[in-house]
């Protein structure tokens, strides 16, 4: 019994220290002790040049100069809580030559970037070694934001308002449940006088995300070689609708989508595949079945990655009710400046769906980046050619200003001579300059 006895007396001893020292490091001091200051600038030109749609005046073309100003401070730990708070001011520079939706300069090309100030951010946050609590304002980025994202690419930021759950029970399981009441999107912060029913402010509604993540194998330095994600996804967005047209009612984009994507690194070969089923939810008058499918693979040659892909998101099924609706794959949550070329052409999938067959290349320049990715459009029903796109881009950090980085980046949209004449598919051309200064 005596060695029993020792082994229990060294535990409390042990454990006795150990409290001692989880309290000591668990002071309230902390929270602003080990707390960060937020503080980012970002100053953005953007020129928009658009074609004609067939029986409307061309609209001018967009010079927009913005900045986008964002302060706020994240606290230390405090037993595992912690809070942060960040606001953003979003200003334009110089003249309104632009429709930011909200301005009524309708007469000129988009650029969404509308003036105004907002919290962007404001949440409580409770950090476990099996998980994490959110609760509040806070931004969600799920997978590769093909579904759920922050839109971070636009000056005003999309937020989510709610809470979220993630729990890792076990090494390479991740499960994750999400909440959401509003959602505080670009087009933000006010709504005005002109804004309509596809790009309200706030988005509200009872949405509930489901994602589950699980690597199954990894090669000897830990890279995983197959990740397994399922995802359920039951968007309920009550003010919204899938187009401008007044016979269209609001709640057209609420759906279910239900996925499953396989993604990894296996001989050199980064690799992505994925399908996903959407169907109506909520109080969507419109009756929802369609597909998304994804084949992508990439490959690094030297310094040069290589990445070539597939992507469909289908039409709504054939009859009179798809050929008046549009029932196609939607995305409205999404991070879609990120998908189907630059020029966000293709922000609403058209009614006969679209495929999009990409390759790029990725390739260090003087000290930056240049990405060059080239797109062909066509519809998913009816085989109909909707265009080409050519993207351009360098991004690089400026040596003598720690934080600072520069972006140059182009996008060509070439729409095909039989493609549909609507406002979404003309031939357009994007440049943008940007300087963003971030605080390390």
């Amino acid at each position: 019994m005596r060695p029993v006895k020792l082994s229990l007396l060294c535990l409390a001893i042990s454990s006795a220290a150990i409290s001692h020292n989880a309290v000591a490091e668990e002071s309230l001091d902390n929270i602003l002790g080990q707390g960060r200051l937020i503080f980012e600038e970002r100053y953005r030109y953007e020129y928009v040049d658009q074609d004609a749609v067939k029986g409307k005046p061309e609209l001018k073309q967009a010079d927009a100069q913005t900045a986008r100003t964002r302060l706020g401070f994240q606290t230390g730990k405090w037993y595992g809580l912690s809070s942060l708070i960040e606001a953003d001011n979003v200003t334009r520079i110089g003249n309104e030559s632009f429709n930011s939706t909200r301005n009524g300069q309708k007469e000129y090309s988009v650029v969404a970037d509308p003036d105004g100030t907002e919290i962007n951010q404001a949440l409580l946050r409770y950090d476990h070694k099996y998980g994490t609590a959110i609760g509040g304002r806070q931004r969600i980025n799920l997978d590769n934001q093909r579904f759920i994202g922050s839109v971070a690419w636009r000056q005003n930021e999309q937020t989510f308002d709610g809470g979220l759950l993630q729990f890792k029970p076990i090494t390479g399981l991740t499960l994750t449940s999400a909440y959401i009441d509003n959602v505080n999107t670009i087009w933000g912060p006010e709504n005005g006088k002109y804004d309509n029913k596809t790009n309200p402010a706030n988005i509200n509604g009872h949405s509930k995300l489901f994602n589950a993540q699980y690597v199954l194998m990894r090669d000897f330095r830990g890279t995983p070689q197959l990740t397994v994600t399922g995802y359920n996804y039951l968007l309920d967005l009550d003010n919204i609708a899938v187009d401008g047209k007044a016979s269209t009612p609001v709640g057209t984009l609420s759906s279910q989508t239900t996925g499953l994507r396989l993604s990894g690194l296996v001989a050199g070969f980064t690799y992505a595949a994925e399908y996903a089923q959407q169907e109506d939810y909520s109080n969507n008058p419109n009756q929802l079945d369609s597909d998304y499918y994804l084949a992508e693979l990439g490959y690094t040659v030297g310094t040069v990655a290589l990445k070539g892909g597939y992507e469909v998101l289908g039409g709504g099924e054939d009859g009179k009710s798809a050929k008046k609706n549009n029932l196609a794959f939607q995305t409205p949550l999404a991070t879609k400046h990120a998908f189907q070329g630059w020029a966000d052409v293709f922000l609403t999938t058209p009614t006969d769906g679209i495929e999009d067959a990409y390759l790029g290349a990725t390739i260090p320049l003087l000290g930056g980046k240049v990405e060059a990715v080239y797109h062909d459009f066509s519809a998913q029903q009816g085989g109909d050619n909707y265009g080409e796109e050519y993207d351009l881009s360098y991004a690089r950090p400026i040596p003598a200003v720690p934080g600072l980085v520069a972006l140059v980046k182009y996008a060509n949209y070439d729409s095909a001579d039989n493609a549909l004449s609507t406002f979404n598919n003309v031939d357009t051309q994007k440049f943008w300059l940007q300087l963003q200064y971030t605080y390390l």
